[in-house]
């Protein structure tokens, strides 16, 4: 089965690279401090590390597809940008995982 289905280009590469990279860091992580400290956030629930990462994930891609749905294509071509710029929702993707790791 070939892999022609999916655009792998450099962007695409990148992203599966990172969430790899993260879960590298976390299995590190926890291989060196077990356990990652639960803690009772403003959730109201008992988090480890792990379970911080993947709301943190699940969040940030859910900031992004709202910025693609809103500021969309048909949006940026009419400003006359060629792509979707997606600098600002990064940037809004990392302090939404800064705050989840701090505060959840």
């Amino acid at each position: 089965m070939g892999l022609s289905w999916m655009a792998w280009t450099g962007p695409t590469a990148a992203f599966f690279l990172f969430i790899a990279g993260c879960f590298m860091v976390m299995s590190v992580w926890e291989y060196r401090q077990p356990g990652g400290g639960p803690r009772h956030g403003v959730l109201g629930l008992d988090t480890t590390r792990g379970d911080r990462l993947f709301i943190s994930l699940l969040g940030s891609a859910f900031i992004f597809l709202a910025w693609l749905g809103f500021v969309g294509p048909p949006v940026l071509g009419a400003l006359g940008l060629s792509g979707p710029f997606l600098w600002a929702p990064l940037g809004v993707a990392v302090l939404y995982a800064f705050a989840v790791f701090r505060w959840v």
